[in-house]
């Protein structure tokens, strides 16, 4: 096999890898607040906002030390050991106590941290200028099915349960859980990609774009890492896109956890309201995976450069936003087991409700797509330290909506991200429109 041929191979791997631990992380994810409701216990008191609060929480702050760990044990063995903190956390469903939640809580933050560091630097150095664009497509798609398949499950699992027994709880996540480990075991198939596979550049930062083997210079390393990763956060191209970025953590929020709670918490959609929370996953996913596909892997915007791709995604989401605030009670969100009896503007339709999962995955791959293509492009060379940052701001903003998801009625957060996603891409634009300016004599347009 020659070297493109391996290093879209690793791609396709790395894309299966995170299918598999997702399937399991992101169905968790989705259900974890409702599965807590449904949780008799008098040992237990724990919130699932509050736990992905902290996660995100952690995430963020971790990102800092990230391109550190990465540099020093490499970008596959880091997503090894962080894939087996991810399988702890979802196996702690199986018999949750208050400490150990909380505790696993935090130490996947961490782990977050490292693995998408890892995964950030991987693609890159496993994609050339012309290439990101269709390798940041691939991954993107690959890991969208996580939704589609465990979301399926749920549905079929849960199907006519309006009250989810310890049987039900402890059968999901041990399934769950056994899926993460084979994902996390995938990541050792990745090879180390062939000079030939990288651009000519490639070679005068071997050091920070490649897959690090462990040398006697590590501390200096990490610590010039981590100096990276400071030094990027604070350029204007970061700081441009970090609007955008910030705005892809709220929406992540939404609909992995807070929307499939509102549509579980819906008594106005039947009996069946607690299984169709893995149907809305599974249209997310259909949408992510559409979204990935066409702008991705098929490329077929490059043209015109990413700014029509992030429009059309506004636009997805905006016209999502509006249907939800039709349809779904405004108290949805923070009602008890018992769900909510409110009536928003129209009478609540489930067809309504799928389609607005499916046109939020499809707004969320047209953002995240073209977010992973042009850090990957224009920060090549120190891909690790620059997709530390991109973790790090999205994973604040999504702690923070997490945080007040506990609290804010529905219309409160669809307004908070109308606002933040308006500004995000407008400052999108901006940061797109200097890189095809100071770059106008090379050969940008053919990415």
């Amino acid at each position: 096999m020659g070297p493109e041929g391996k290093t879209l191979l690793n791609i396709i791997i790395l894309g299966f890898g995170f299918m598999f631990m997702f399937t399991a992380f992101q169905t968790c994810g989705n259900i974890e607040q409702t599965v807590i409701k449904s949780f008799n216990s008098t040992e237990f008191h724990g919130s699932g906002y509050t736990s992905m609060a902290i996660i995100y929480g952690v995430f963020s702050a971790s990102n800092l030390i990230a391109p550190s760990v990465v540099a020093v044990i490499g970008p596959q063995l880091s997503m090894f050991f962080s894939g087996l903190v991810y399988s702890g956390y979802i196996a702690m469903f199986i018999h949750p106590f208050t400490w150990s939640f909380y505790t696993a809580s935090v130490v996947v933050g961490i782990a977050a941290a490292i693995l998408w560091t890892a995964q950030g630097n991987l693609l890159t150095i496993n994609s050339t200028d012309a290439t990101i664009g269709r390798n940041s497509g691939i991954f993107w798609a690959l890991l969208q099915f996580s939704l589609f398949f465990g979301n399926m499950y749920i549905y079929f699992a849960w199907h006519g349960h309006v009250h989810i027994s310890d049987k039900d709880r402890q059968t999901v996540f041990i399934s769950l859980t056994v899926i993460s480990l084979v994902g996390s075991f995938l990541f050792f198939l990745i090879q180390k990609p062939e000079p030939e596979a990288t651009p000519s550049e490639a070679s005068e930062s071997t050091e920070s774009a490649s897959i690090v083997v462990a040398t006697p210079g590590l501390g200096s390393q990490a610590l010039d890492a981590f100096k990276k990763a400071l030094q990027l956060s604070v350029t204007k191209e970061m700081l441009l896109l970090s609007i955008s970025i910030a705005y892809t953590g709220l929406e992540l929020t939404f609909y992995s956890g807070v929307y499939g709670t509102c549509i579980g918490a819906m008594t106005r959609f039947g009996d069946d309201a607690k299984s169709l929370i893995g149907l809305s996953g599974i249209f997310i996913g259909l949408g992510e995976i559409l979204g990935g596909g066409v702008f991705g892997m098929l490329n077929k915007c490059n043209r015109f450069g990413r700014n029509p791709v992030v429009l059309l995604g506004l636009i997805t989401h905006f016209v999502a936003f509006y249907l939800i605030f039709l349809n779904i009670a405004s108290d949805a969100p923070i009602a008890p087991e018992e769900g909510t009896h409110l009536q928003a503007y129209i009478t609540p339709s489930v067809e309504v409700a799928l389609l607005c999962s499916f046109l939020l995955g499809l707004g969320d791959s047209c953002f995240n797509t073209q977010l992973l293509s042009i850090v990957g492009f224009m920060f090549r060379e120190d891909s690790a330290p620059a997709f530390a940052v991109f973790k790090f701001v999205q994973s604040i903003a999504a702690a923070l909506a997490f945080f007040y998801s506990n609290y804010l009625l529905l219309h409160w957060q669809l307004l908070i991200m109308v606002v933040v996603g308006f500004l995000g891409t407008l400052s999108f634009f901006v940061a797109e429109w200097m890189v095809v300016s100071s770059r106008r004599d090379t050969d940008y347009d053919s990415i």
